[in-house]
């Protein structure tokens, strides 16, 4: 079952659904040198913080399971303005998820805490950053800050919510 963080904001505040994939629950544990020392639940605590910074509500969801991601995204379409979403390992690995980020008719931001493409050759293939709107590599935990910006900009700026980076209209964010 997937660990959920509600933060529902004010009606009036656009809602962000933040994904958080495998192993992310181990974030402080796991590879400190790799994804940084802090806890899940203090990354959620600085999203959380900026989210209300910009006039957005935010729901926070963990989980290690491809099925629950996608049914998360899927269901995100009905309440959400956006997705932001670290799939993680699933990132070069996930038809589903990937499918799951193109179906939806709202603008996806990927997020990685570090720099796919400066590791393991086989991180360097992204499915689902190809069908986000961007993705933002490289800046630790800062990288979910820096996603929560661009979507109130999407936002702010009017974009069509459909915005999706299909057909080429995708961005990245992060070291070169």
């Amino acid at each position: 079952m997937a660990d959920r963080s509600d933060r529902a904001g004010s009606s009036r505040r656009p809602m962000v659904l933040v994904l958080h994939g495998p192993n992310l629950n181990l974030l402080g544990e796991r590879e400190p040198d790799v994804y940084g020392d802090l806890s899940l639940a203090e990354i959620n605590r600085r999203i959380a913080a900026r989210a209300e910074a910009l006039g957005l509500g935010v729901r926070s969801v963990q989980s290690n399971l491809e099925g629950e991601l996608v049914t998360e995204i899927q269901q995100a379409r009905t309440w959400a303005a956006a997705v932001v979403i670290n799939p993680a390992g699933y990132s070069h690995t996930s038809v589903a998820i990937r499918d799951a980020v193109a179906a939806v008719p709202i603008p996806v931001v990927e997020v990685h805490l570090s720099n796919p493409l400066a590791r393991e050759d086989f991180r360097h293939a992204d499915l689902v950053g190809a069908a986000a709107r961007g993705v933002v590599s490289g800046f630790g935990w800062r990288g979910y800050v820096l996603a929560l910006q661009a979507v109130a900009d999407f936002l702010s700026d009017g974009e069509a919510p459909g915005s999706s980076g299909i057909g080429g209209r995708s961005a990245e964010i992060g070291p070169a």
